[in-house]
């Protein structure tokens, strides 16, 4: 399952690149994208939970979740979530938590707020994510790092 999506380059901070640059980028991410989602599938043929692809490019262990009504902007929602890397590994700790967070208004993982957009209070879902939808190229600056694709375990308070 490929990606037809266009992935945007950017160029580094104080820094310009070349068109080329530019192409040398967008075609490695393109590449990491095809392979992640490869691994991905290749780890959802071995568990005995069925996962869904969505139209947003990661899956999801509820079927037709992003088909259902969609929550509006300005709404508001309660939330938390754990992270792990593709060996079960909790990356952290505590979970990541928001209270009373607006959609429009809030600053999230694209996969997280899509998926939350989606989801009835109290429902727990399990995402899995690659690297473009979750931290990039970047990582968090914390404990993830670049290019790490992420199981996610998101509910709905």
């Amino acid at each position: 399952m490929g990606c037809n999506r266009n992935v945007q380059s950017h160029p580094p901070v104080g820094g310009i690149l070349s068109q080329t640059d530019l192409d040398i980028s967008k075609e490695r991410m393109k590449n990491l994208n095809t392979q992640e989602r490869r691994h991905i599938q290749e780890w959802i043929n071995g568990q005995s939970v069925k996962y869904y692809s969505t139209q947003l490019n990661y899956w999801t262990s509820v079927e037709g979740l992003d088909k259902r009504k969609k929550r509006q902007d300005n709404s508001l929602i309660s939330y938390s979530y754990d992270l792990y890397d593709f060996d079960q590994t909790k990356i952290y700790d505590q979970p990541i938590q928001r209270r009373d967070a607006k959609f429009g208004h809030f600053d999230e993982l694209k996969a997280v707020e899509n998926a939350l957009r989606f989801m009835n209070d109290g429902e727990e879902v399990t995402l899995l994510v690659p690297s473009s939808l979750a931290y990039g190229t970047y990582g968090d600056e914390k404990k993830i790092d670049n290019d790490i694709p992420l199981i996610i375990k998101l509910k709905v308070l």
